[in-house]
């Protein structure tokens, strides 16, 4: 077997692409990710870590020179201290067939890598950007297929991690709901009276978006975040500017139905943002978004063939927390739904809950979902003679459920 990095390669860039193809055939739930958006985080041009960071990609090769698993390496040298006790870098896109020795190899040449660029652990499987996307090592949930942008990985995958010396530093929690008041049995009747108290005040007020108005609904979207999570450890406020251009990112598949914000005395305090679940039309492409892509697209979308949404970012400012705006404006899709006979979305699935914010799985929980999907982020620290220490507990005043942002890992 032989390691070997894929840097300009056009055909080793095209093996990164589609060995995972081959790898995966067998498995009814894998839906093939696009291929620009991978490429996307690799590329200097369309990835803004390359400003403060690094990353190197490899394949491994049998001895006949056919691709057995590949594997990237990363370090954002701007927070590779961030929260940290050692500079922390990070593995990701690992895929390998069924044999330890071959993956210790892919392990071994990312950690070479992040030690030679003075890194002393390592995160994986995690992403060389927000940990929205590709973050986390699939543990339960294999019946179920990925939501968009998050990793679908063989259960095999677990051993090799942990025997290799990673250690489970936080778990991503998945929870799945129904839509629909008739199915929402498992509801606490706490959640619903604090949502009532809410609607009963004057003060406070909820708007779906307004596909009209984008840039204004950007603003208060950055506004309610900074708030929400401008202190929170390893996130770094939004600007302005990324904030439009995030808004305009998301405008060709933005449902007005499912976006909402809340509003006290006309300030916007909180949101609950809510796509499409893309994964339920681009299973449908075979990972290129090229013209035939794109008609098969528009399609799905036109023909509302998908019935379930996710959650994307879910904040509210620390000053109304506690005060049932949570509860509030989670209930406001099944109320849209019940009001609404044609409403499309059928389930939901919120699609990152971190187990170091217990306030949040807690009040999932409590609105009758259930968890259906677990992902690990795992760390391994170099010397395995200093203490190792879980991610940290976020305390009572919570901005409740992170999204983008940095994250508090080295990556």
């Amino acid at each position: 077997m032989q390691v070997v990095e894929v840097g300009k390669n056009a055909k080793y860039q095209k093996e990164f692409i589609e060995f995972p193809v081959r790898l995966y055939r067998q498995d009814a739930c894998w839906i093939r990710p696009l291929d620009t958006d991978v490429e996307e985080v690799f590329d200097p041009t369309r990835n803004k870590r390359f400003e403060h960071g690094e990353c190197i990609r490899y394949l491994l090769l049998n001895n006949n020179g056919e691709t057995i698993g590949r594997i990237a390496a990363f370090v954002d040298y701007e927070i590779a201290n961030l929260d940290n006790d050692q500079p922390t870098g990070g593995i990701g896109f690992f895929e390998c067939i069924d044999n330890q020795k071959a993956a210790f190899m892919l392990f071994d040449a990312g950690k070479s890598w992040l030690q030679g660029h003075g890194m002393e652990a390592m995160d994986g499987p995690v992403n060389f950007g927000d940990r929205d996307r590709w973050w986390g090592l699939l543990a339960d949930g294999f019946e179920r297929e990925p939501n968009y942008c998050m990793p679908y990985t063989k259960p095999y995958y677990i051993a090799f991690f942990e025997n290799y010396g990673f250690k489970d530093y936080f778990k991503q929690f998945t929870f799945g709901i129904p839509t629909t008041w008739d199915k929402l049995t498992d509801m606490s009747q706490a959640v619903k009276d604090r949502a009532q108290r809410v609607y009963d005040n004057p003060d406070y007020s909820f708007r779906k978006i307004d596909k009209t108005h984008l840039p204004a609904a950007a603003e208060q979207f950055r506004h309610i975040y900074n708030a929400a999570w401008g202190a929170h450890s390893g996130v770094k406020e939004m600007s302005a500017g990324q904030a439009q251009v995030l808004m305009q990112k998301l405008k060709p598949v933005i449902d007005d139905k499912i976006i909402y914000f809340a509003y006290y005395r006309d300030e916007p305090v909180a949101f609950f943002v809510c796509l499409p679940e893309l994964n339920q039309v681009f299973k449908y492409v075979n990972g290129k978004l090229d013209l035939i892509g794109k008609l098969k697209f528009l399609w799905h979308m036109v023909m509302k063939t998908n019935h379930k949404a996710f959650g994307v970012v879910f904040g509210v400012a620390p000053e109304h927390q506690g005060k049932g705006v949570e509860a509030a404006i989670a209930l406001r899709m099944p109320y849209e739904a019940a009001h609404n006979p044609n409403f499309q979305y059928t389930e939901l699935e919120m699609n990152w809950v971190g187990d170091f914010n217990p306030i949040m799985v807690r009040f999932v929980s409590q609105l009758g979902s259930k968890i259906v999907k677990t992902h690990i982020t795992y760390r391994k620290l170099f010397d395995e003679t200093k203490p190792f220490k879980r991610c940290p507990v976020i305390g009572r005043k919570s901005p409740l459920a992170p999204k983008g942002g940095s994250a508090a890992t080295g990556t």
